[in-house]
């Protein structure tokens, strides 16, 4: 597993633990940047992993919105928390990280999905990041 991967895996824990304890996404990438500093072996994935999240602070209002108009009827609150992780971390590369290509971004997340959520998951993310990869400025 490419450290990048490793770091998308460690970004979607920081979201995910920040929406199950109710607590900001800030509050949670302080925990995890305590936890990291005591782990020197996972340097690499750790310093991704804190820009994906800060880019992700950054940008969450228009993140969101993205979500909320492509999802076709779903909301955020109705969707999986695993899936709107994977989603804004895709999302993020997409439209703000010009060193990855569009197609490394959904595959990486597409495969997040597959392993971390439900069957349906991956095509809903697949679907979902292809479309605005579309109408996103090419990586």
């Amino acid at each position: 597993m490419s450290a990048r991967t490793k770091a998308r895996k460690r970004a979607i824990d920081i979201l995910y633990v920040a929406d199950v304890r109710q607590i900001s996404i800030p509050e949670s990438l302080a925990a995890e940047a305590e936890r990291a500093s005591s782990e020197p072996a996972r340097q690499a994935s750790w310093l991704y992993a804190r820009e994906i999240v800060d880019g992700i602070v950054d940008h969450r209002e228009e993140i969101d919105e993205l979500i909320e108009t492509y999802s076709q009827g779903w909301t955020l609150s109705r969707m999986p928390i695993i899936d709107r992780a994977i989603l804004r971390i895709g999302i993020w590369e997409i439209l703000y990280n010009d060193a990855v290509p569009h197609a490394v971004a959904i595959d990486e997340a597409v495969e997040a999905a597959k392993v971390l959520s439900t069957d349906d998951s991956a095509g809903f993310v697949n679907g979902l990041l292809g479309r605005i990869a579309q109408t996103a400025p090419s990586a």
